[in-house]
């Protein structure tokens, strides 16, 4: 039996002595679209830089495909796609360039890139439709090329796990539907995408599971059984949403967090 894809046992992590997350758990298998909810300042961004290594936990333990972070990180069996990049818009890279960097780990410290780095580059730029853009210098990109540009960079990795900060935030209609339809094809190679969102309508839409999160996972689990009135009313603070259309026929259980007693 494979290891999940994303392991998270009773991760606590603090800025300066204030708690940012606290006892958080959940666990994705392999071939997961799920859904990361929470208000602003819940903990989202702290559960994504903990998966990419990029703060140290205080507690807890988080395994990538079984392997730990730092191991997960050299394999790069995990990528990342911010919200947004610090980019300097006006740096004379074009599209190419900028995809291309996401091969760097699996180059040699000259980092020459190979035929197979091209090939690949070429692959993930066809798929997010911005090939006939490859030349073209990244600042003229509108918001959502970049965003399909930053896609690509994660894509030429070849990570089994992405992590992807609210993606659809910006974006334009073409793009939203090519995301949409990219993300169900990933699920059939078995990968597992975590994807932060405010849009309720996608993540009942197409994500499989959903986390609901504030300052620790309060429930995680396949949407339909996740997704109700009680819990996201937990999640934003006590504030009672309309409850999201449940979707048909679920597969998984859901757990719901019980907070120092472990799982219910």
């Amino acid at each position: 039996m494979e290891p999940p894809h994303i392991a998270v046992e009773n991760l606590s992590v603090s800025y300066a002595g204030v708690v940012a997350l606290s006892n958080a758990s959940l666990r994705l298998n392999q071939g997961t679209i799920c859904g990361l909810v929470g208000m602003n300042g819940a903990g989202k961004s702290t559960l994504f830089k903990a998966l990419m290594g990029f703060v140290r936990p205080s507690t807890g333990t988080i395994r990538i495909n079984g392997r730990s972070v730092a191991q997960a990180q050299r394999r790069q069996s995990v990528a990342y796609v911010p919200q947004s990049e610090s980019v300097d818009w006006d740096f004379p890279l074009n599209v190419t360039d900028v995809v291309m960097m996401g091969r760097y780990g699996s180059m040699g410290p000259l980092r020459n890139p190979r035929r197979r780095d091209h090939e690949t580059v070429r692959h993930s730029l066809e798929l997010v439709e911005l090939w006939d853009l490859r030349r073209r210098q990244i600042g003229q990109l509108s918001g959502g090329q970049r965003k399909r540009a930053f896609l690509a960079r994660a894509l030429v990795q070849g990570a089994s796990v992405l992590l992807l900060d609210e993606p659809f935030n910006g974006v334009d209609v073409r793009t939203e539907k090519l995301m949409a339809q990219l993300f169900m094809a990933f699920r059939r190679e078995r990968r597992t995408l975590l994807i932060s969102t405010h849009d309720m309508d996608h993540v009942t839409g197409f994500c499989d599971q959903v986390v609901l999160i504030n300052k620790t996972v309060l429930a995680y689990g396949e949407t339909s059984e996740v997704f109700t009135r009680e819990n996201l009313a937990l999640t934003f603070g006590g504030c009672v949403l309309d409850q999201p259309q449940k979707r048909p026929e679920p597969q998984r259980g859901s757990r719901v967090a019980d907070h120092g007693e472990g799982w219910s």
